[in-house]
C-alpha cells in the first residue's frame, strides 16, 4: 500500500516509466548510471525510496542483492539478449527492471 505522503511522487514516477531495450541504454551503462532492480521489488517503490534518500532501504536491498549497479557480466548477457526493460530516472540514476510480461527472446544459435 502506498503511503499517502508518497502518493504524488509515486504517481509522478509511475507516469515517467518507459519500456526500453538494453541497447538503448548502453550509453548510460557506459557512464555508470544504470542500476538493476530485482523483479521481486516494485520498481516505482524503489524509485521513491531512492529519491527520498532512504539509506536504510537502499542498503537492505543492496545487501540482499536486489539492487545493484549493472556490472559488465550482466551487461554482456543483456547485449546478447536485448531484453525489454522497464526504466525510470531518479537522477543521476536510471533504474531498470526486466519486463516480466515480455519474455527475453531466445537466441537463434542457442
Amino acid at each position: 500500500m502506498i503511503d499517502p505522503d508518497e502518493e504524488p511522487l509515486h504517481l509522478r514516477l509511475n507516469r515517467e516509466t518507459a519500456r526500453l531495450s538494453w541497447h538503448a541504454l548502453l550509453p548510460h551503462f557506459a557512464a555508470g548510471s544504470v542500476i538493476a532492480v530485482d523483479t521481486s521489488l516494485d520498481l516505482i517503490d524503489v524509485a521513491v525510496k531512492l529519491s527520498q534518500d532512504d539509506v536504510a532501504a537502499v542498503r537492505d536491498w543492496m545487501a540482499r542483492e536486489l539492487l545493484s549497479k549493472v556490472d559488465d557480466a550482466r551487461a554482456a548477457q543483456w547485449v546478447e539478449q536485448d531484453p525489454s526493460l522497464w526504466t525510470v530516472v531518479v537522477k543521476p540514476w536510471i533504474l531498470v527492471q526486466l519486463d516480466q510480461r515480455r519474455p527475453v527472446p531466445a537466441r537463434a544459435d542457442a
